[in-house]
C-alpha cells in the first residue's frame, strides 16, 4: 500500500501561483511514476501533469502546459507541481497518484491521494 498526502493548496487570485506538494509513504513496490489529476464539481477527474520515475518523460493538459511544471524529488518521496498564472478556470481538486507505467490514463493509476483544493479567484 502507498499512501499519498496533498498539500500546498489554497485561494490565490488570478495570475497568481502555488506550488502543490504530494508526499508518499507505505510500502513501495516498484518505482512508480507520478500524475496529478484535477476535478471540478460535476466534472470528470483529468488528468493535469505526469512524470515517469526518472523525470526525463513529462505530460501536460494543453489547458496548463506553459503554465503548470511537475517535478519530483526521489530522495524525499515527494512530487511537486508549480502552478503559475492561474486562472479562474483552474479551479479543483487536485490529486495526485501513482502509477506502475508512465501515463495519462486515469485508469492506470493504483494510488490516489485525498486531494487538496486550489480556488482561483478574479
Amino acid at each position: 500500500q502507498v499512501q499519498l498526502v496533498e498539500s500546498g493548496g489554497g485561494l490565490v487570485q488570478t495570475g497568481g501561483s502555488l506550488r502543490l506538494s504530494c508526499a508518499a509513504s507505505g510500502r513501495t513496490f516498484s518505482n512508480y511514476a507520478m500524475g496529478w489529476f484535477r476535478q471540478a464539481p460535476g466534472k470528470e477527474r483529468d488528468v493535469v501533469a505526469a512524470i515517469n520515475w526518472t523525470a526525463d518523460r513529462r505530460l501536460y493538459a494543453d489547458s496548463v502546459k506553459g503554465r503548470f511544471t511537475i517535478s519530483r524529488d526521489n530522495a524525499k518521496n515527494t512530487v511537486y507541481l508549480q502552478m503559475n498564472s492561474l486562472k479562474p478556470e483552474d479551479t479543483a481538486v487536485y490529486y495526485c497518484a501513482a502509477a506502475n507505467r508512465f501515463t495519462a490514463s486515469r485508469d492506470g493509476y493504483d494510488y490516489w491521494g485525498q486531494g487538496t483544493q486550489v480556488s482561483v479567484s478574479l
